[in-house]
């Protein structure tokens, strides 16, 4: 086996998430609460990719604390009514890394409960470990724990996993774990994006079917 080891992040690598769901969530709340700030779903990829999310509604939109508190509330209200659809592919590959004996960990800015229901209802593997976002800030990407943990809990070296990601939070926490990663490009078509990661990730994947090539060696 080429890669015992996937460790994914979730939102817009195995499911079209944002697009469908994260987006149209940030739109409603902004409608209601700061009508003033007007995003395109580009540029809202691109506020995710570098400097993220939090930064985006701390420093940018303005959201103080309390405010944060009640956004995180309204998002995740509405991502229980919308169940996001893994990508073309995406399904036969995780079943067939998982019959021949791989391993699935799953490292997300998504909660954890979402991940699994999304899985659930996409009719994926579940998956052997899940960090997401209901650890606390120093334990999740991209910091090096979630990694790191899994490094422990498996027993595997870090040649042995791959990390595949569409962001550069992934990106990062692989950097500093000295791990590979490819970088996940099937979501959306961003030039300042992909060319970032084509110059500064060991892999790039314009496609799904591209991934699974890779996999099978």
């Amino acid at each position: 086996m080429r890669v015992p080891c996937l460790v994914l992040d979730h939102d817009d690598t195995v499911v079209n998430s944002t697009a469908t769901v994260h987006f149209p969530c940030f739109q409603a709340f902004l409608k209601l609460y700061f009508p003033q700030c007007n995003y395109t779903l580009e540029e809202y990829f691109l506020k995710n990719f570098s400097p993220g999310i939090l930064e985006l509604l701390r420093d940018e939109v303005g959201m103080d604390d309390e405010m944060l508190q009640q956004e995180h509330r309204f998002w995740d209200a509405y991502v229980q009514q919308h169940v996001p659809q893994c990508y073309e592919g995406m399904r036969e590959l995780l079943w067939k890394h998982k019959e021949a004996g791989g391993l699935i960990c799953v490292v997300s800015q998504s909660f954890a409960k979402n991940i699994l229901r999304d899985y659930r209802e996409n009719g994926l593997p579940e998956p052997d470990l899940v960090f997401g976002w209901e650890y606390p800030a120093h334990q999740r990407k991209p910091k090096p724990y979630p990694l790191q943990q899994i490094l422990l809990k498996t027993g595997l070296k870090r040649e042995e996993l791959l990390v595949v990601d569409d962001l550069k939070p992934g990106y990062d926490m692989a950097k500093a774990c000295g791990i590979k990663f490819a970088a996940a490009g099937w979501a959306y078509d961003i030039p300042q994006i992909e060319a970032f990661m084509r110059e500064n990730c060991d892999l790039y994947f314009k496609t799904v079917a591209e991934l699974a090539e890779y996999l099978e060696g």
